[in-house]
């Protein structure tokens, strides 16, 4: 495997594992309105996520970071761009983290209330603009000669050659991401919640799965029409055929396990479906990272973007330590997590 190559797989792995585990506290803020109803409910929900959602954003970061790294011609035109995009990301997460961190400062409804709706809003908005820039990177943006491009907003909402960040297909990809993270999000709250909380994100998790189910083949029919380059690099490569079957697997598997009872099971059935997905389309774009929709020589790709050979030599010895060092903090965290989240330490609390 060459280092370009390397380094390609690694960026999608960052955003992967990103998608996976700040996925769940994307859920978690898009059903907490409905599965916490009191004051106590929804601190309990507060609660499930408080230790690990900052560590978990780190991995967007990261990815950027990396992305920077390996590909900074890439890097350079997707932030251009995205500009707007990504001025809108930056004020969701902002809006999310402090939300998070000012609901419970002072035990006056009218406050919580408002930043309870804003963790709610920020939740769905972020993995719908999320799910929007997928949208782009499959569909194609307008690449000129030079590697630049810009997208409004919207142009006429239809795929073409100069499309908008948001049209009809982009769209239909943010609702798919909302739905399977507001699922990813209830299946997590089912093995950190009891009672109540149990039960409504569990009603919440089995109608999501059929929404994501009937929205998967409504996607999955478009495709072809969107974005050809993907059945053709699957022609040319049908060994990444395993991916999508790998993610239809691991959908079926999280429908199974539900029907019986295995609740962690579930959750890493969707997460392995999310992986799956991902790494699907990582499969159909390479080696493209931006896909010209006028003139497709002007395509990004991780030949013409990649850092210089020695760089990604150097980057990688300082990545593996890196990562490592993540890795492991990341899986201490969760392991002092585990279990149920404790109702009898937050009573009375009301930090």
């Amino acid at each position: 495997m060459s280092i370009d190559i390397l380094w390609f797989v690694i960026v999608v792995t960052m955003f992967a594992v990103y998608a996976v585990l700040d996925g769940f506290n994307l859920g978690t803020g898009m059903v907490y309105l409905f599965v916490a109803r009191t004051d106590l409910e929804r601190r309990v929900v507060m609660k499930a996520i408080g230790p690990v959602w900052k560590g978990n954003e780190v991995w967007l970061v990261a990815g950027g970071g990396v992305l920077f790294l390996a590909f900074p011609k890439a890097f350079a035109a997707g932030f251009s761009g995205f500009y707007l995009a990504l001025n809108m990301v930056l004020w969701v997460l902002i809006m999310r983290g402090l939300s998070i961190a000012l609901r419970s400062h002072f035990p006056n409804s009218l406050w919580r209330d408002f930043w309870d709706t804003v963790f709610a809003s920020s939740s769905v908005l972020l993995a719908m603009v999320l799910g929007a820039a997928v949208g782009n990177i499959i569909r194609g943006v307008p690449l000129a000669g030079d590697g630049y491009f810009f997208v409004p907003l919207w142009t006429t909402f239809m795929p073409g050659p100069t499309p908008g960040i948001l049209d009809w297909f982009t769209v239909l990809m943010g609702l798919l991401t909302v739905a399977i993270l507001a699922v990813h999000g209830a299946n997590y709250l089912m093995i950190k919640t009891d009672a109540v909380i149990h039960s409504r994100a569990s009603r919440i998790a089995v109608a999501g799965g059929w929404v994501v189910v009937l929205l998967t083949l409504v996607l999955m029919s478009t495709l072809p029409f969107v974005q050809p380059v993907l059945r053709h690099t699957y022609d040319t490569y049908p060994l990444g055929s395993i991916l999508p079957m790998l993610s239809v697997t691991a959908l079926a598997g999280a429908l199974y396990f539900r029907r019986v009872g295995k609740e962690t099971a579930v959750f890493f059935s969707w997460a392995l479906f999310i992986l799956g997905g991902l790494g699907s389309v990582a499969w159909g774009l390479f080696p493209n990272l931006l896909i010209a929709t006028e003139d497709p020589t002007h395509s990004l790709t991780i030949y013409n973007t990649a850092a210089s050979p020695y760089g990604l030599q150097v980057g990688l010895v300082w990545f593996s330590i890196g990562i490592t060092m993540v890795i492991a903090y990341t899986t201490w965290v969760y392991l002092g997590f585990r279990g149920k989240v404790d109702r009898s330490s937050i009573e009375g609390n009301y930090e």
